[in-house]
């Protein structure tokens, strides 16, 4: 009688406590994006005050590694034991390991806090999507994806700004200590707002599989955060790591088959949408974690942008890809068709991309926001529609697994975008430098091929017309790749099959009896 009641009370009143849920659910998206963005604002002063330069990278890899290979465990978690209560846990893991950092005396504390603040921002996003998946038909699931899509776009514009403002006023320990106000907020309402059945299974964790992927991705991301930085690409260092990534992730996907209930269930790849989904999103990750390095990048060095407010110089991309993101949102709910999306938008991504890439030394601020914006609104196509797909592809016991393992490729393919596409940009502009400069210009990249403002200034002006042009030579090279690897996404959306989505078209029949078709099997209460 409690469910009735429970189920009546959601289809009464769906408007507003949708809106309230969808509230905490959005500060716990924005807690995940803002993070790193706010902390890079803050490392050149946290390295000042607690040395340990050498660690530096660690301080962000540390935290991407534990995020890496915890996300696809929180989303069985949540699948096995109930959305609301591993959510939380997550929540109050990321508020732990925020409030820890903000009070480290030394770069190693600093680098463990992070890994343990990682391990909580793991199951923050996929604990957005899956649950949304459980609260909202796919269908009517659109209209929400503006909200994300203007919740991402939010935190890498106004990351730096903040971080920066928190940093030269408060100090940089509030850069962590600013997420357990917010943290705290959105706990209060999920506790208070959300009710979500409980489950119970029987089954124990698949322990084996955890381990075999956990030291998979691990490895993966290390290659990609190593290679040509730390160690050269051929070193012995990096083979080891790719041996024992490949061995490790071979066995993880042999024990899948044999698991009692394993981490990622192979059957739901048997979905070919659900597959495609997983491709185009990696390509999404790889293309768009690499314009947002290298087009500051450029226009600081190039245009000579001030790099204060590095986050507005992505307005363009940002802003397109948020209206389109909107308008695919509302015209896949109001028609139910999605095929087009994946297509327009990975054709509007080449072409995007391919323009980034013909930017020189003379191109204006106007003509490459004008290619930025080309490339956002390919972007918004796809960044929700995939999610929104591969959740519509699999059954609502899997949802936890497939939020996970969607937000895992995706955040795999940033990583390799950023270790790829910077790697052709480092030897790009080391290159280009030695042609048009010589010896002072390989001695001036020796060290990275990203100088900041400060070391750029300090630069003959010969040595700094070279080292514009070889930024320029080195956009051109990573835009390119990315141009060419989106291809790839255009031949995997040809191949998506529209299948209806779930919930569409809600029936008077439904509503009256608590909804099968178009009302999803949880409930929301106010």
């Amino acid at each position: 009688m409690a469910d009735t009641k429970t189920a009546k009370s959601g289809a009464e009143k769906p408007p507003r406590s949708v809106r309230v849920v969808l509230l905490a659910l959005m500060i716990t998206m924005m807690l995940a994006m803002l993070d790193n963005m706010i902390v890079g604002t803050a490392m050149p002063t946290i390295v000042g005050e607690l040395g340990g330069l050498e660690h530096l990278s660690w301080v962000v890899t540390a935290y991407t590694l534990a995020t890496a290979a915890s996300t696809p465990i929180w989303g069985k978690l949540g699948d096995m034991y109930g959305r609301k209560g591993v959510f939380m846990s997550s929540i109050v893991l990321f508020l732990i390991g925020s409030a820890l950092s903000g009070m480290a005396q030394n770069m190693g504390e600093l680098i463990g806090f992070r890994a343990i603040q990682g391990l909580g921002a793991g199951g923050l996003m996929v604990g957005v999507m899956a649950i949304i998946g459980d609260l909202i038909p796919p269908r009517e699931r659109g209209k929400y994806q503006g909200m994300m899509a203007g919740v991402m776009a939010l935190a890498m514009i106004g990351g730096p700004l903040v971080g920066g403002t928190i940093t030269d006023n408060w100090g940089w320990r509030w850069s962590f200590y600013i997420n357990l106000p917010l943290g705290a907020v959105s706990l209060a309402l999920i506790s208070t707002v959300l009710h979500l059945p409980k489950k119970r299974s029987k089954a124990g964790i698949d322990y084996l599989g955890v381990v075999l992927l956990t030291v998979g991705i691990t490895s993966i991301v290390l290659v990609t955060t190593w290679g040509g930085t730390e160690y050269a690409w051929t070193s012995a260092r990096i083979m080891e790591l790719i041996g024992i990534g490949v061995a490790s992730l071979i066995g993880f996907v042999y024990w899948q088959t044999k698991a009692a209930e394993p981490i990622v269930p192979l059957h739901i790849f048997r979905s070919r949408n659900f597959t495609l989904m997983s491709i185009i999103g990696f390509i999404t990750g790889f293309v768009m974690f690499g314009a947002t390095l290298f087009l500051p990048l450029y226009q600081q060095s190039v245009q000579g942008a001030s790099a204060t407010n590095s986050g507005l110089l992505l307005l363009p991309m940002l802003g397109a890809m948020l209206v389109t993101s909107m308008v695919a949102g509302r015209v896949t709910t109001n028609s139910g068709k999605y095929k087009i999306f994946p297509v327009v938008g990975s054709v509007l991504m080449v072409i995007g991309l391919y323009l980034l890439s013909t930017m020189d030394t003379g191109t204006s601020r106007f003509t490459s926001g004008v290619f930025m914006a080309v490339v956002g609104l390919g972007m918004g196509c796809l960044m929700q529609i995939t999610m929104l797909v591969a959740q519509n592809s699999v059954e609502m016991k899997d949802m936890g697994v497939a939020s996970s393992s969607t937000t895992l490729f995706r955040t795999l393919g940033s990583s390799f975008g950023v270790a790829i596409m910077g790697a052709l940009f480092n030897n790009r502009v080391q290159d280009v430098m030695s042609e048009r400069a010589g010896a002072l210009g390989s001695k001036v990249t020796e060290q990275s091929a990203q100088l900041d403002a400060a070391s750029l200034a300090k630069l003959p002006a010969a040595a700094r017309e070279a080292y514009q042009h070889a930024v320029s030579a080195g956009t051109h090279s990573a835009f390119l790749l990315g141009a060419v690897v989106a291809v790839a996404a255009l031949v995997a959306a040809v191949f998506v099959k529209e299948v209806p989505l779930k919930g569409a078209g809600p029936q008077k029949g439904d509503e009256a009896s608590g909804g099968t078709a178009s009302a999803p099997p949880t409930m929301v209460e106010v």
